[in-house]
């Protein structure tokens, strides 16, 4: 995830509309912006908030080596753009770590990302994820863990979104 850091102000206030105007009860979970770069964060929230993206995928040990909890069905997350702002409240559906090497079609379709094919996803994520590893310090190999997450667009709802 992008080292982004969250305009906290906002965060709370996005969280407080999404409570007021739902009726959802419990915590946020927390805030994150997708991908390695401002620019990227921006493009992949936009994909959020128009509907293509309802995956994302990362790397099992930097959950273990930055010690966060692996996402949860039901948990709530803000989206973050590449300057700390929050765009959308997002639940997550599914979980599942599989072998980078594993990752299947469907799943690259749901990410949303390029033209939405497997073979697109792996050449995009293997870069991403080699940059990632190259940082560690670790070889990056089609065997890495990865954390499949699906999720669903949850504020503002898809017909604030489209207008």
């Amino acid at each position: 995830m992008a080292e982004t850091h969250p305009d906290t102000e906002a965060v709370q206030r996005m969280w407080g509309e999404f409570t007021a105007a739902t009726g959802v009860e419990g915590e946020l979970v927390g805030s994150f912006a997708f991908g390695d770069s401002p620019k990227m964060a921006d493009d992949l929230a936009q994909l959020v908030l128009t509907g293509p993206k309802r995956a994302t995928a990362g790397l099992h040990l930097e959950y273990v080596r930055d010690g966060e909890a692996i996402p949860r069905p039901g948990d709530h997350w803000i989206v973050l753009d590449g300057r700390g702002g929050p765009v959308c409240v997002i639940r997550t559906t599914r979980v599942d770590i599989e072998p980078l090497d594993r990752v299947d079609a469907a799943f690259a379709w749901d990410e949303g990302e390029g033209d939405r094919t497997l073979a697109w996803w792996r050449q995009a994520h293997d870069r991403f994820f080699g940059r990632q590893c190259e940082t560690f310090g670790i070889p990056f190999t089609g065997s890495l863990l990865v954390v499949l997450e699906r999720f669903d667009l949850a504020w503002p709802a898809a017909a604030t979104v489209d207008g």
